[in-house]
């Protein structure tokens, strides 16, 4: 069923490291993805990376899910991406909301493409293309971020689009 983990935090070193990649998908990916979904169910992520939980792995997982930290987040199948590409990205960006396991208790505007194509590996090892759009191309690429050693902080145009988690909360519901 997997192991919920302590997430790291902003200013530790893991979340600042590029991730290795998968070079086989064995056991203990298998496990990690099982561990990935575990922690963030109980966090109530739309996703998590490998290096949130001090893994250095190619490897994150998309839960999207209305939550409590995203209310009007669209339903979506579960999803282990391994060793993820960005194959392509929109011109048209979209500036929305996104806070992070890792960065408790702020929330910020952050410009994205809308729409990419990617590439990555799921679990029985096979390579999958696939677009997504909004919400679901976002948590995409902020989990691909992670294995970077990026988070959303590093995109954020102007500080004023960074506000606490009680104000995004305050705002989102109009």
């Amino acid at each position: 069923m997997g192991r919920i983990f302590q997430i790291a935090q902003l200013g530790h070193a893991a979340l600042r490291r590029v991730a290795e990649p998968v070079t086989a998908i064995d056991q203990g990916v298998r496990e990690l993805v099982d561990d990935l979904f575990a922690t963030s169910r109980e966090a109530n992520g739309a996703g998590i990376a490998a290096p949130q939980i001090y893994v250095s792995r190619r490897v994150f997982i998309l839960s999207i899910r209305p939550t409590p930290r995203y209310p009007n987040a669209p339903e979506m199948e579960p999803l282990a991406v391994i060793n993820p590409q960005v194959l392509w990205v929109s011109e048209e960006l979209e500036k929305d909301w996104e806070g992070c396991l890792s960065i408790p208790g702020i929330r910020g505007r952050v410009p994205r493409p809308s729409a990419i194509r990617v590439r990555y590996q799921v679990l029985d090892g096979e390579p999958v293309e696939r677009e997504f759009s909004g919400f679901a191309a976002r948590v995409f690429l902020h989990e691909n971020d992670h294995l970077e050693g990026m988070t959303w902080l590093d995109h954020v145009e102007d500080n004023r689009d960074i506000v606490t988690e009680k104000e995004y909360l305050r705002l989102i519901a109009g």
